[in-house]
C-alpha cells in the first residue's frame, strides 16, 4: 500500500474474462484486449467487442478501495450534475477480489486527441475558444459545488451512506486521496486524513507529512543528503509556525469547498480536429478543495509572464543533434522558440480565462485577490515537500512574517530564470 509495483503486469486473458462478464458477452462474441497506455499507478487497456470500444484501467492498490471509489463517485457526480464532458463509468470493482487481481474501472472511450499534441497547430483564435470552454467548465464546478451540492470540508468525494447508484448524485467529501498522502511510506504515517473541516487542518496534515518524512530521512542519510533533509525540515517547521497566522485554526461551520481538478494540463484535455474540447480526463486523486484554491488558473495556463511575442526569425533553426519532442513537430525551429511562444500565448490566454470567469462567476475577481496569499502559502508548502528553492521559500516566509507580503513567484523568479 502506498508504493507502486512496477513489475505488475495484468494478464490480457483475465481482463477479457472480466469484460465478457460485465458486458454480458456470449462465448461466440469477440473481445479483443490490447495495451493502450499507463500512468504512475495504473495501466490502460483498449477493449474492442460487439458492444463497441471502451477502456479498462487496472489500478495499483496505493490507497485500496478509496482511490477507485473516489474517482467513480466524482465522475458520476459530474455527469449527473454538469455538462462537462467526462468518461462514462460502465462498471468497476474497487477490490482485488476478481479475475485480474487488481482494482479496475471500465469506462467509455471518448474520441479525441490530447490538446498537447494539437496545440501548435491551433490558431490563437482557436486557442481562445478552447480557454473559454475550459472556463465554462470550471464555472460549472463552482456553481454546482457551492449552490447545489453545498460541499463542505476538504476531501475526496464518497457516495452517501449506504452507497447505491442513486447516491452518487449526492456525494460528500470524505477521506482525502492524494499523492502526498499515500506516496512512498506516507500511507502509514499517523496523521489526519480528512475530511478536513478547514484549510488549516488540511495544510497542517500536509506539513506534518513533510516533517515526518524529513525526520526519517535524517535518521538514515549521510553528508549532503542529510543537509538537504535538515534544510527542508527547517523550512517546514517555519511554515507550520506561519500557518495559523494565515488560516484560522477553529472554523465553524466547516469550510465551503468546490471540486477542483489540480492537474488540468493539456495532456488531460481531449480535443477534436477543430480544437473543441471532447473530454476532461484523469480524475483519480481529484478532491473538493477550498474556493481560494480554485480561484487559480488551470495548470496549462500557469507559467512565466511574456508580453512580447517572440519573432520566429530571431531564433536559431533546430539542430540535428538536439533531440526534440517525438510527439510535436518543431517545424525546424529551436526548442527555445517554442518555450517562449508558449509563455507569450499563455500570458495572453490567462487574460482570456480571467475575463470569461469574471463574466460567468462575478465574484471571481474578488476570490482571486483575497486568496492570493493563501495560494502562495500552498505553493510554498508544495515546493518545500519537493525540496525546491528552499532558501527563497524561507525568504518569502520571513517577508510575510514582518508584513511585507511579496508574491511567492516574485521571490522565486530570479532563481527560475537561471534554471
Amino acid at each position: 500500500m502506498g508504493e507502486a509495483d512496477e513489475s505488475y503486469v495484468p494478464q490480457v486473458y483475465d481482463i477479457a474474462q472480466v469484460c465478457r462478464r460485465v458486458l454480458e458477452l456470449s462465448p461466440e462474441d469477440d473481445c479483443r484486449v490490447t495495451f493502450y497506455a499507463e500512468g504512475a499507478f495504473n495501466k490502460l487497456y483498449l477493449i474492442e467487442c460487439a458492444n463497441g470500444r471502451s477502456l479498462l484501467r487496472v489500478s495499483l492498490p496505493v490507497d485500496p478501495t478509496r482511490k477507485t471509489r473516489g474517482e467513480v463517485t466524482t465522475l458520476r457526480w459530474i455527469r449527473r450534475t454538469t455538462h462537462v464532458p467526462v468518461p462514462k463509468i460502465i462498471a468497476f470493482d474497487d477490490t482485488q477480489d476478481n479475475e485480474i487481481g487488481f482494482e479496475w474501472i471500465l469506462m467509455e472511450l471518448i474520441p479525441g486527441i490530447s490538446a498537447y499534441k494539437r496545440w501548435r497547430k491551433l490558431s490563437m483564435a482557436e486557442k481562445t475558444c478552447f480557454v473559454e470552454q475550459v472556463a465554462e467548465f470550471q464555472s460549472q464546478f463552482l456553481r454546482h459545488s457551492i449552490e447545489d451540492a453545498k460541499f463542505q470540508s476538504i476531501g475526496t468525494l464518497v457516495p452517501a451512506d449506504p452507497p447505491s447508484d442513486q447516491t452518487y448524485s449526492h456525494p460528500k467529501p470524505g477521506r482525502i486521496v492524494s499523492h502526498m498522502f499515500f506516496m512512498g511510506d506516507h500511507f502509514h504515517y499517523d496523521i489526519a486524513r480528512g475530511p478536513f473541516r478547514s484549510s488549516h487542518d488540511w495544510l497542517s496534515a500536509y506539513i506534518s507529512i513533510i516533517r515526518q518524512a524529513q525526520t526519517k530521512a535524517l535518521a538514515k542519510t549521510e553528508d549532503e543528503d542529510r543537509e538537504d533533509a535538515k534544510n527542508c525540515l527547517r523550512v517546514a517547521t517555519k511554515l507550520a509556525k506561519l500557518l495559523p497566522k494565515i488560516f484560522p485554526a477553529v472554523l465553524n461551520p466547516a469550510e465551503q469547498t468546490v471540486l477542483w481538478h489540480d492537474d488540468l494540463s493539456l495532456q488531460n484535455i481531449l480535443v477534436d480536429d477543430d480544437g473543441k474540447v471532447t473530454a476532461l480526463i484523469d480524475w483519480e486523486c481529484v478532491s473538493c478543495e477550498p474556493l481560494w484554491v480554485a480561484a487559480e488558473m488551470p495548470k496549462f495556463l500557469l507559467g512565466n509572464v511574456r508580453e512580447e511575442e517572440p519573432r520566429r526569425d530571431g531564433y536559431a533553426d533546430a539542430s540535428d543533434d538536439v533531440m526534440g519532442s517525438e510527439e510535436l513537430d518543431d517545424e525546424g525551429k529551436d526548442g527555445l522558440y517554442w518555450i517562449h511562444l508558449m509563455e507569450y500565448e499563455t500570458t495572453q490566454l490567462r487574460k482570456v480565462y480571467a475575463a470569461k470567469m469574471k463574466e460567468l462567476w462575478p465574484q471571481w475577481e474578488t476570490e482571486v485577490a483575497y486568496g492570493a496569499l493563501k495560494r502562495d502559502f500552498l505553493g510554498a508548502v508544495g515546493r518545500c515537500a519537493a525540496g525546491w528553492y528552499l532558501k527563497r521559500v524561507e525568504q518569502w516566509i520571513g517577508a510575510v512574517e514582518v508584513g511585507t507580503f511579496p508574491r511567492l513567484m516574485d521571490v522565486l523568479q530570479p532563481k527560475l530564470n537561471n534554471v
